[in-house]
């Protein structure tokens, strides 16, 4: 977002709004931790943009979305030759980055061999580029991000400690949406003047959908609202975006106390007039429990279905079996509801 951090007017954000204007004035290197969507890029955009190095670069890698011999290349770059397809000399985000600002994004997916070489980065400013001997001076500050925990990563090895403590000089903990919710008719006005002229468009949200955007538990944070309020502006309507909220509320898992709408759907579905089967409402209640837990996992690691079966320690047939049998909506269902975009503003 251009506003920066003039958006984040709640009360747990106040702090650390000022938090970022006592760091941004140092070089010192910064950890912000939060949900995945809740804002940390904004956060590290406002520590660069109130820092002395505000007119280098802003430069952003995300470490999850590439494996570890193109990332080491993305960032320190490559001599011509050094593996295959390697047909010329390409500088890395350190060099291009110089004099400005780093954030490595899910610095907790960093593969073991690349967190040493930029522990050795942050130790000495200095690195060679893959495949060559060269020693490159670099004067970058640096902003990690994660979602991850860290420290869960620390105890089973997959995270260096020695890096572990060189990143986080200060830490940032961002809340996630559901518990700065005064601050989403400020994003919804946002967002909405944003797509409008993006997409020279009048839309207007209705107030019974600002109303569930205050009640809804927002999984995917400010990045979640932003898709909606884009696809709201696209389609010309509120109507999908209601319905799949409506959908999620009434399973539960929009008040974010995770137990008192479930229990409450649960309820709805009793009739007082017939019988009453306890076995039927304990197994609708565990099926309503497991849709949730599954789409909040799959949710956070943005639909990557061998991760979530890891995370949630089932096979990766079983988990494909469970989101058809809790109806939830697919990437490939979303595409579909992109094409249908598509067709809508070609017209």
């Amino acid at each position: 977002m251009n506003d920066g951090l003039s958006l984040c007017v709640s009360k747990k954000m106040q702090p650390i709004r000022e938090l970022v204007a006592k760091v941004a004035v140092t070089n010192t290197t910064v950890l912000l931790r939060g949900e995945s969507g809740v804002g940390k890029e904004v956060v590290a955009r406002a520590l660069h943009k109130g820092s002395p190095r505000a007119a280098k670069q802003f430069l952003k890698v995300n470490c999850a979305a590439l494996p570890g011999e193109l990332l080491e290349s993305e960032l320190f770059g490559h001599e011509k030759g050094s593996f295959t397809g390697a047909y010329r000399q390409k500088p890395g985000k350190f060099e291009a980055a110089d004099g400005g600002t780093l954030l490595l994004d899910e610095i907790g997916e960093m593969p073991l061999r690349l967190q040493a070489k930029l522990l050795h980065v942050l130790q000495d400013g200095e690195f060679s580029r893959v495949g060559g001997e060269k020693i490159i001076d670099t004067d970058v500050r640096l902003i990690a991000a994660t979602n991850r925990d860290l420290e869960s990563a620390l105890r089973t090895h997959q995270f260096r400690e020695d890096l572990y403590y060189r990143l986080n000089v200060i830490e940032i903990r961002i809340p996630p949406l559901r518990e700065r919710r005064e601050e989403i008719p400020l994003l919804v006005d946002y967002f909405l003047r944003k797509f409008n002229a993006q997409f020279a468009r009048t839309v207007d949200i209705p107030q019974e959908t600002v109303r569930l955007f205050g009640e809804y538990h927002w999984p995917g944070n400010l990045r979640e609202l932003e898709n909606n309020i884009k696809r709201i502006v696209v389609l010309g309507s509120a109507k999908s975006v209601q319905q799949e909220m409506l959908a999620s509320l009434s399973h539960g898992n929009g008040n974010g106390n995770g137990n008192g709408n479930g229990a409450a759907s649960v309820a709805a579905s009793v009739s007082p007039e017939g019988p009453i089967s306890l076995k039927d409402i304990a197994r609708q209640a565990a099926r309503d429990a497991e849709r949730v837990a599954i789409k909040e996992v799959l949710d956070r690691v943005h639909w990557n279905r061998a991760k979530a079966a890891r995370l949630l320690q089932i096979s990766y047939k079983a988990l494909l079996y469970k989101i058809v049998q809790c109806g939830l909506v697919t990437p490939e269902e979303k595409e579909r509801e992109k094409e249908a975009v598509a067709e809508v503003m070609a017209s």
